[in-house]
C-alpha cells in the first residue's frame, strides 16, 4: 500500500486571528479543521514536519498549526488523490485558496471547519 495524501485533524481551543503568509489575515473561529495535504516522496517526514511546534513558516498550513494551542488530533493517510480525498471530506470552507495554491481540480480550500470534532475519513 502506497499512500501519498494526509489528512489532520486539527483543534482551534478558541478564535484565533492568524496572519497567513501572504494569503492575508484571517480569523479561525474554534472547532475543529480537517487539511488534506499530499507528498509525493517523503508522506512521513512531511507528516512529522506538520507536528513539530518549531519550523520555518513555508505553507499555509504552518501559520495554523504555529499558533498557541492549536493541536493536531489525528492523521490519517491515504492512497488516493489529495483532490478526490478533499471532496470528499465535509465541512465548510471558511478560508478561500488555503492549501490549495496548486490545486487544478477546483477545490477552493484544502482546508475545511468542522464545529465536531468526530473521526474523519
Amino acid at each position: 500500500m502506497t499512500f501519498s495524501t494526509y489528512q489532520l485533524l486539527i483543534h482551534v481551543p478558541t478564535h484565533l486571528p492568524i496572519q497567513v503568509g501572504q494569503l492575508g489575515m484571517f480569523d479561525f473561529p474554534a472547532g475543529y479543521y480537517v487539511y488534506t495535504g499530499s507528498a509525493k516522496r517523503g508522506l512521513e517526514a512531511r507528516i512529522a514536519r506538520h507536528l513539530r511546534k518549531t519550523k520555518r513558516l513555508r505553507w499555509h498550513i504552518d501559520y495554523l498549526l504555529a499558533a498557541p494551542g492549536v493541536e493536531v488530533d489525528q492523521v490519517l493517510r491515504f492512497e488516493a488523490a489529495e483532490c478526490e480525498v478533499n471532496r470528499l471530506t465535509p465541512g465548510r470552507i471558511v478560508i478561500a485558496r488555503f492549501g490549495a495554491g496548486d490545486c487544478r481540480a477546483g477545490c477552493g480550500s484544502h482546508l475545511k471547519y468542522r464545529v465536531d470534532g468526530q473521526l474523519i475519513g
